[in-house]
Parts: structure tokens; C-alpha cells; sequence
């Protein structure tokens, strides 16, 4: 029988150095506020029930994981170890059966379900360790609290760096925060913390040495040192983004999308991208973007909310705005933008053009410089445009207005009327041409030059 397992994610900083107004744990990283990463990593493996653990003043965290998870409150922020004990109700009836309780920190999002999954299993095994650690080597320890090993290779302690020596500042493992709990041991172990320490606090840390006394031996799982990355500034905020589009990246890649150059190319966390697709240099995904096999993304394009089919194109500088849906082998070319419009199989808006709460039929043509005009100051309206119809360029479709299949609406006119299938309109001023014309209006502007003066 597999142990029940649970997760406490500890999300009560207040995060100062972040300067805003937005608590710390909300704060996105590829489109995902940072506590969503540490939720669904804990419920990849199996966690319930999970609980959050929030400051009294962070109603905005409890309504953000609402439905999610728990919640429990910590009043005073007297470190790590106290942080975990507003979740004892919560936990009751885990600690009762003696499975396993994690702790994960809403603020760091690069945690992945593999490296859970890895301390819940060292945590079943044979030995059953009492705790265990995350474990990474940084570059630079400096400011990391150290793992301390036994003979048996086993965990012995953890010290703070604040409280380490010369010999401990020497070890180049470090905590990397994480841990899986005993849960039958957890709260009496909190219980027993004390705050004799650099900083006056309850270290959670401190459970390792209250394990070993009790004669339970505890244990290590080393990870990626990107993993534990923390974010508590702006700073941070930034290399946890950058380390997150290296991820998705990696993992578009090796799906079978091609980007030209990855560097420049920026994904949300539920970007998804067929096989075959290319994306080329600077294009930007937001949220809720699909990509269909086959297709082209092509450079200094800007993508949300939209659904490309498969063998479309899009872009250079193409904005796809939410509702846009794009037809199979369709193209949206330069300075075009869609909003909330289907653009049908084989349509082609090539360049200069916007598109808003629109349908453009299959196969029709979209000339340069055209736009729906859908909005009139109180409300949007629709324009269809049937399939195989030709819009000539420069024209304003006024919605609401229907473009009929197989018409043809001339360069420069402006609809305001319904185009019946297969029909021909154009809307233009009449044109006059007045011979001389022009150069009758300059000499009416053009002064003659005046007498010299003979000044300089």
C-alpha cells in the first residue's frame, strides 16, 4: 500500500524587496504566478490534501489557491518551522496514518513533479528516513545553509550559513529548502523546535538533528542547483524567468518544433506547439496560445489567446490577439492584426490590415490596408466576409456587414451596406481631374522673391 502523502506550501513572506503591491508568491513566471508552479508540482505527485500556509494580510494568496487547496493562517512570522505548524488541523488525519508530508515554498517555481517524486520515494525506503532534504551544489554556497553527512553517508545535520564554521563553510552541499516529512513525527518534532540561533527563529531545518536524536536516521536528494532557485526581488524575479524559458524551451524542442534562434523566442507555461512547426527569431507566445503541426511563426510576431492550424502562416510582426483563429494554410502577413476573428483555410491578410470580430471565409483575400471597422464607441459589431471574396486594398468594412462568397469589394471603397455573393461594390468619391490645375495652386502660394537689399 502506497503511503498517503500530503504537501504544505509555505507562502507567507511578504517579499519587501520586491516593491509591490502584489504579494510576493503571485508574482508570474512564463504566464504563472509562482505559487501555481509549487501547487501543481505537489499534485503531479499525488499530494492531498495540500495546504497553503499564508501572513494574516494575504486574503488575495487564499483567494488565488481557493478551490485549489487549503489554507491556514501563520500570525507572527517566527520563521520556517513555526510557519508549518498553522497547518496541523489540515494535517490531522495524515499524521494519524503516518504517511509523508511535504513542504514546498510558494516562491520557488522551478521545482519540478521528477524531483518530488524521487523524496517520496527515498522516503519509502527500506530505512524509512525520518526526513529528507533537497539537496544541490551551487557555484557559490556562500549564503546557502550546509548539509552536514554522516559515515553512513546519511543526513546528520543542517547549519545555517548564518551559524556555520570555517570546517561547515567548506561543504559544497546545500539545503536546498524542500523536504518530506515523517508525518507521524512532524508536529511533535515542531514542538519540540527551539530558536537558539543567529537570527532568533524556528528553523525547520532543526528537524534533521531532533530526528537524529530520536535515533531516525535521515536522508538526501540532490537535484539541478536551478531547482531551489528562490525569488525574493525583481532581480530574481528576472533569473527565474530566464531559467524557466530555458525549460520550455528545451522541451518545445525536443517535441519537434524548430526555433531558429531559442534565445529569442519567449513561451508561456501552456504555449503549445506542434510538430514541424518553425518559429523564427523574436516571436513572443502569452497565454493560451496552440500551434498546430506544420505551421510558421515568423520573426517579431506577438501571439495570445490564439489557435494557428496547422500549415499556417504567420507574421513577420504579426499580432494575433485572444479569439484569433487561424484556418490550415492560411496566412496573416506584416503588420496585420486579428482579434476575435476566424480567418477560414487557405485566406490570406498579407499585409496592413486589421481584423476584429470577424470571419474571413476560406480562400478569401484580405488587400492591403483594410480593416473592420467593428468598433462604434458603445459596442463591437461582426463582419463576415465570404469565402473567395477579394477586399481590395484600403478598404473600411463598417459593421455590421456582410461581404458575400465570391465577391469583390474595389480598392479604397467604404462599406457600410451588405455585398451579396459573387456582386461587385465600390464605394469611391467621384474622381475630376482639372487640367493645370496644380500649377495654378502653386503660384497662388509661391510669394516672388522681393528687391536685394544688399544686406548680408
Amino acid at each position: 500500500m502506497t503511503d498517503r502523502l500530503a504537501a504544505v506550501v509555505l507562502a507567507a513572506g511578504m517579499g519587501t524587496r520586491m516593491k509591490s503591491e502584489r504579494p510576493k508568491v503571485l508574482h508570474p513566471v512564463a504566464g504563472k504566478p509562482m505559487i501555481d508552479w509549487a501547487l501543481d508540482a505537489a499534485v503531479a505527485v499525488g499530494a492531498d490534501p495540500v495546504v497553503v500556509v499564508t501572513a494574516p494580510g494575504q486574503q488575495a494568496v487564499r483567494d488565488a489557491v481557493a478551490g485549489r487547496a487549503a489554507t491556514a493562517i501563520q500570525e507572527q512570522a517566527l520563521g520556517t518551522g513555526d510557519a508549518v505548524k498553522p497547518a496541523r488541523d489540515a494535517l490531522a488525519a495524515i499524521a494519524a496514518a503516518g504517511g509523508t508530508v511535504l513542504v514546498l515554498y510558494g516562491d520557488t517555481p522551478m521545482i519540478t513533479p521528477a524531483t518530488l517524486a524521487r523524496m517520496v520515494e527515498a522516503r519509502a525506503a527500506q530505512d524509512r528516513p525520518a526526513v529528507v532534504v533537497l539537496g544541490f551544489e551551487p557555484d557559490d554556497p556562500a549564503l546557502y545553509g550546509r548539509l552536514v553527512l554522516g559515515a553512513d553517508h546519511g543526513l546528520d545535520r543542517i547549519v545555517e550559513a548564518r551559524d556555520a564554521g570555517p570546517v561547515e563553510r567548506e561543504i559544497g552541499l546545500c539545503n536546498g529548502g524542500v523536504m518530506a516529512i515523517d508525518a507521524a513525527l512532524l508536529f511533535p518534532m515542531l514542538d519540540a523546535l527551539g530558536n537558539a540561533n543567529a537570527k532568533g527563529e524556528y528553523y525547520l531545518t532543526d528537524l534533521v538533528g531532533i530526528a537524529r536524536s530520536l535515533d531516525r536516521r535521515c536522508a538526501v536528494v540532490t537535484c539541478d542547483p536551478i531547482e531551489p532557485m528562490g525569488v525574493d526581488s525583481r532581480a530574481g524575479l528576472a533569473a527565474a524567468e530566464a531559467a524557466m524559458q530555458i525549460r520550455l524551451r528545451a522541451v518545445a524542442m525536443a517535441e519537434g518544433t524548430t526555433l531558429v534562434a531559442p534565445e529569442t523566442v519567449f513561451l508561456s507555461h501552456d504555449t503549445r506547439l506542434g510538430r514541424d512547426v518553425t518559429v523564427h527569431p523574436h516571436v513572443v507566445f502569452g497565454l493560451g496560445v496552440t500551434v498546430a503541426d506544420g505551421a510558421e511563426i515568423r520573426s517579431f510576431s506577438h501571439l495570445e489567446g490564439a489557435r494557428v492550424a496547422a500549415g499556417a502562416i504567420v507574421g513577420p510582426y504579426a499580432r494575433l490577439r485572444p479569439g484569433a483563429d487561424i484556418g490550415e494554410g492560411a496566412h496573416i502577413g506584416n503588420f496585420v492584426e486579428i482579434k476575435n476573428a476566424t480567418v477560414e483555410a487557405g485566406a490570406k491578410a498579407n499585409h496592413l490590415s486589421y481584423v476584429g470580430d470577424a470571419r474571413v471565409g476560406a480562400g478569401a483575400n484580405i488587400g492591403a490596408g483594410t480593416i473592420t471597422c467593428n468598433y462604434d464607441g458603445f459596442a463591437k459589431h461582426r463582419t463576415d466576409i465570404g469565402a473567395g471574396a477579394f477586399i481590395g486594398s484600403n478598404t473600411a468594412l463598417v459593421a455590421p456587414v456582410r461581404v458575400g462568397d465570391g465577391a469583390i469589394v474595389g480598392a479604397g471603397s467604404t462599406v457600410t451596406r451588405d455585398v451579396a455573393a459573387d456582386a461587385m461594390t465600390v464605394v469611391r468619391g467621384e474622381e475630376r481631374t482639372i487640367a493645370g490645375g496644380a500649377a495654378r495652386f502653386r503660384s497662388r502660394r509661391i510669394k516672388p522673391a522681393g528687391p536685394a537689399t544688399g544686406k548680408r
